[in-house]
């Protein structure tokens, strides 16, 4: 069994590598950062790790990773890259966003549909695609983060239904976690205003549910209870209250 891990070198991406490593999964990681996927070749010494530096907000690094890897047979996709940028609309720089819709959207985007079709011929596999609870919402002082991420809910609730209707034995699955104890909050430059999950949790979850077909993960019980109110608020009201929970943000150090 191998799994490909996108945004390997820290947070979740990182624990989902040392949890597939204790099931016995082979691992293709991927980031930026080659000093921190070699660090974690060094922890995981049970099974194969072949690490791959590359910045996938460059599109033709996603079809550089497909062809470097097509041959390996991967049996668990894990899409986690991607970061937020955090300010109103108008004062973020464009540069800045353009880089978090090309890792956040294009780069999801061209992974699943590259590889699935290797599941589908083989009709066997998983795809996680790492979305958030931001991906149920508009994210006013959070937008294009926000809106990259419900592009992933919806993009995979798609794909899942679509495998589920042609009874192909491919899992597509999407985690939409609350805030999550990672490094997410420096790059975004935001302090969350509750506490976060521990990525550790947070990624064995995400892996077991994945593993057992559920299409929208969210684990934490004070999440599954935000998403459930939701149905009972409009989109006018859901946006106002998401403004004055990003308005709680304190601006990084």
């Amino acid at each position: 069994m191998t799994a490909l891990i996108t945004g390997a070198s820290s947070g979740m991406g990182r624990d989902m590598a040392r949890y597939l490593a204790l099931k016995g999964y082979d691992l293709i990681l991927t980031a930026r950062r080659k000093e921190r996927l070699e660090e974690l070749k060094q922890e995981l010494k049970n099974v194969e790790v072949t690490v791959i530096e590359l910045d996938l907000s460059k599109e033709e690094n996603c079809f550089k990773l497909y062809d470097t890897v097509k041959d390996k047979n991967v049996d668990f996709l894990i899409n986690n890259a991607g970061f937020g940028a955090y300010g109103k609309f108008n004062e973020v720089p464009l540069d800045k966003e353009l880089e978090l819709i090309n890792t956040n959207i294009k780069a999801l985007h061209i992974l699943t549909k590259l590889f699935i079709k290797n599941m589908i011929k083989r009709n066997k596999g998983y795809i996680l695609n790492v979305g958030s609870a931001a991906g149920f919402l508009a994210g006013p002082t959070f937008s294009s983060y926000y809106a990259s991420k419900n592009y992933v809910v919806r993009l995979t609730e798609a794909i899942h239904e679509e495998m589920r209707r042609d009874k192909i034995n491919v899992k597509v699955s999407v985690l939409c976690p609350g805030p999550v104890k990672t490094e997410f909050n420096k790059v975004a430059n935001v302090n969350f205003a509750v506490g976060g999950l521990e990525s550790k949790y947070v990624a064995k979850y995400a892996i077991e549910k994945t593993l057992k077909g559920k299409m929208v993960i969210t684990p934490g019980k004070l999440m599954k209870l935000a998403k459930f109110g939701e149905h009972f608020l409009s989109e006018k009201r859901l946006t106002r209250m998401s403004y004055n929970m990003q308005m709680k943000r304190k601006g990084a150090d």
